[in-house]
């Protein structure tokens, strides 16, 4: 085992002492034959480790950097035998490498410091960004066996560095003199970024406090490694069996294709129908059977509370919150809240309740008259039903057949996967930016689901590798991210790999994949993340690519998504899959109209599971641990979003993003980023569009200059202010504007 930096100091100490306690001649010989002894242990134990060591790295494809062009992983060679081995020595690496800065003689500088601390851990680097990328998207046993055996040495590693009294110091000695030193812009940053890394992780508390962290951290990284396995062990858990055809009304023959293929995996007869990762399911608006219907949303909504003898989920949520205060508190803060939006544009917990709140009463008034709407088509069908939250899509999908005129089958016609992909997403980061994507069979992908592509610039010049991996399998997550094998850095001269991931139902084999229009705005909105990768323009990979505040990265992305309704870019790629013939003005009319309806509910079930974040985060340090769905039921009311039939988008037991994913105290990150891509697209329509030279200016702005600034600097230095709130409210169709100049 690995020992700890500290741990290792304390032992080195104490052998000391041990070898120079004895005084008499007879001990002297004693010790010198027994030292003589364990010299030639120590010896052979040294060669053969070192010959251990030589012989993984020559068989271990990540210990050196891939041959593949950009490092890109060579994932014919990779298999999981080899991770184990390349975290240990890439820990053991850059525990190496932070000890020589340590003990380095000199005076501490931004070269031999806070430089070579951004040099450390590069195996170790390349190593967790291929395996937690596999973890989320391509998992097996073996995998999440090992993140979860590896979460506590990884944060026992990471606060060896980063709880390293020692280490702060010289670190500290550089921040109180930036000012006075050379030092250019990035350069400066980076001292700040460390900084702060340093002491929001308790680097100044003393000794007996810093145990505490150790703990709580351990702790931390233990459950939120567990919670992310049992949701993801949740999808098998959960899926509903349904015996007959008949019970699938409403699925089209896709749909039902893939149900009962899933149903011959598990040598079953029948059909499995899967569960999403968010509480409200796509086949709700399908179903005619409101019976099953009913299992369906209950097999939601119900996940991981622990009924029936299934996975349960509650005592991690509990606990989490509570030593998330634990923590905040031993560093200064309040609540965890206050400490995690400390660092975030929004600044505290009171700006996030504030923006949310704000909405509250109009939205849950909006829902309300469209649950009206409802319970009207309901009745007109002749359907004699008390309303409950699993006829809410079903009927909201009649009212646009009706009222819009609209067929969500129909609609899907128009949009084949690859013609979204290639003439839709890829089209319009050439009109908006020049580049282009090249397909390329010579990078090795992690699936065959999975392709690979060649980046280049509109000046031929080549920018990086992408990789598209779009479809629903057993092993990857839900839900949709951007993610990266390797960072942009001029410091490793490295050009960025990066991947978008999405669980798109594929079409049954010979079949053609047709798409929803929320997949498709997903589509533009994760490759506004891959182009914040694609083009970093920085120095060192901690300010690359989106290494910027959690509610500021979502803006790029969100900004992306209009561009999927954007003239000249729709006419490109929605075409009928089979005629080739455009979408109808007429239908694409009803389309952009049918999506402001429904905005109330929208709007209400990402309020509900934000301030819900919220209150988990809010909790101080001596408050008991929660009963989840009391909890809960009491947070919701509190702010009077608890409509029975708006449920939480995401509930507590499988909230990932706020319990495994990163971000706690973060959900209104994506109202916020949103508030930011309305303003953004608001400007880029007022000065020509495409025709502008404005997407250039948002590429030189802010795409490629990651977190080298402050994100309010940042998006100053695009749109010349900060943003319009305003520009939300058009952009959801909650208003018509136009925005007038503020006051």
């Amino acid at each position: 085992m690995r020992l700890s930096l500290i741990a290792a100091a304390v032992g080195m100490a104490v052998a000391t002492v041990s070898l120079t306690a004895c005084s008499d001649q007879a001990n002297e010989r004693a010790d010198e034959s027994q030292n003589q002894q364990a010299a030639e242990r120590t010896s052979t134990q040294s060669t053969e480790r070192s010959q251990s060591e030589e012989n993984i790295r020559d068989t271990n494809p990540l210990l050196a950097p891939s041959a593949l062009r950009y490092q890109a992983p060579d994932f014919n060679l990779i298999e999981d035998d080899h991770y184990e081995a390349a975290f240990e020595a890439g820990m053991d690496e850059q525990a190496a490498e932070v000890r020589a800065i340590i003990e380095n003689r000199e005076d501490p500088s931004f070269a031999n410091t806070i430089e070579a601390l951004e040099r450390s851990g590069e195996t170790l680097t390349r190593v967790q960004q291929i395996f937690f990328g596999m973890a989320s998207s391509n998992s097996n046993d073996t995998i999440r066996d090992l993140q979860t055996e590896l979460a506590p040495r990884l944060s026992s590693h990471r606060d060896d560095i980063f709880l390293n009294s020692a280490l702060f110091e010289r670190v500290e000695a550089i921040y109180n003199q930036r000012e006075e030193m050379e030092l250019e812009d990035e350069q400066k940053r980076l001292v700040e970024v460390y900084y702060e890394r340093f002491t929001r992780a308790g680097a100044n508390l003393t000794e007996e406090q810093m145990a505490q962290i150790r703990q709580l951290n351990e702790e931390e990284s233990e459950l939120t490694t567990r919670f992310a396995r049992n949701v993801l062990e949740m999808g098998d858990e959960i899926a509903v069996h349904v015996e007959s055809e008949e019970d699938l009304d409403g699925l089209d023959r896709s749909a039902i294709r893939n149900a009962r293929a899933r149903a011959e995996d598990r040598d079953e007869d029948g059909y499995y129908l899967p569960i999403t990762n968010t509480t409200r399911q796509p086949v709700l608006s399908q179903l005619t059977n409101r019976d099953v219907r009913q299992r369906v949303w209950e097999a939601s909504a119900h996940r991981g509370l622990g009924r029936d003898g299934g996975i349960d989920n509650t005592g991690i949520v509990s606990r989490l919150a509570k030593l998330r205060a634990e923590r905040a508190e031993i560093l200064g803060y309040d609540t965890f809240a206050d400490y995690a939006l400390e660092e975030r544009m929004i600044g505290s917990p009171q700006n996030a309740l504030d923006m949310l709140t704000d909405m509250v009463d109009a939205v849950v008034a909006n829902t309300l008259v469209e649950q009206e709407i409802l319970e009207r088509k309901a009745a007109e069908m002749g359907h004699d039903i008390e309303f409950q939250p699993w006829d809410w899509a079903f009927y909201a999908e009649r009212v646009r057949a009706t009222e819009y005129d609209l067929d969500e089958d129909e609609v899907r016609q128009y949009f084949e996967f690859d013609r979204v992909l290639e003439d839709g997403v890829f089209y319009a980061m050439e009109l908006m930016y020049g580049i282009t994507f090249e397909q390329t069979d010579e990078i090795p992908v992690y699936h065959d689901d999975v392709t690979a592509y060649r980046v280049y610039d509109k000046d031929g010049e080549s920018l990086g590798i992408f990789y598209a991996d779009y479809f629903a399998r057993d092993g990857k997550r839900g839900g949709a991210w951007m993610s990266s094998f390797r960072l942009q850095s001029g410091m490793h001269e490295q050009k960025p790999v990066v991947f978008n991931v999405m669980n798109i139902p594929k079409g049954p084999d010979g079949e053609p994949t047709l798409v929803s229009w929320d997949h498709v705005t997903t589509m533009f909105h994760e490759m506004g993340h891959g182009v914040h990768g694609l083009f970093s323009d920085v120095y060192y990979p901690s300010l690359a690519g989106t290494s910027v505040p959690r509610d500021f990265v979502e803006s790029p992305s969100t900004f992306h998504e209009d561009l999927a309704h954007y003239p000249e870019i729709l006419q490109n790629y929605a075409k009928h899959y089979e005629t080739g013939e455009d979408i109808p003005e007429e239908l694409l009319e009803r389309v952009m109209n049918a999506m402001s309806f429904n905005q109330g509910f929208d709007t209400l079930e990402y309020i509900a599971a934000a301030l819900l974040d919220l209150e988990w985060h809010m909790l101080s340090a001596d408050a008991e641990e929660q009963d989840v769905e009391n909890f809960e039921a009491e947070a919701l009311a509190k702010y009077g979003v608890n409509l029975d039939n708006v449920p939480p988008r995401y509930k507590s037991a499988y909230f990932s993003h706020i319990f495994s994913g990163g971000y706690a105290a973060g959900y209104y990150s994506y109202m916020w980023s949103e508030v930011l891509a309305a303003d953004a697209y608001s400007y880029f329509m007022d000065e020509g569009g495409l025709e502008g030279e404005i997407g250039q200016r948002y590429r030189d702005t802010i795409l490629s200059r990651g977190g080298t600034k402050e994100a309010m600097e940042l998006y100053k230095d695009f749109r010349g202010s900060e943003p319009d709130t305003r520009h939300l409210l058009i952009r959801r169709g909650l208003s018509d504007g136009p925005v007038l100049d503020q006051d």
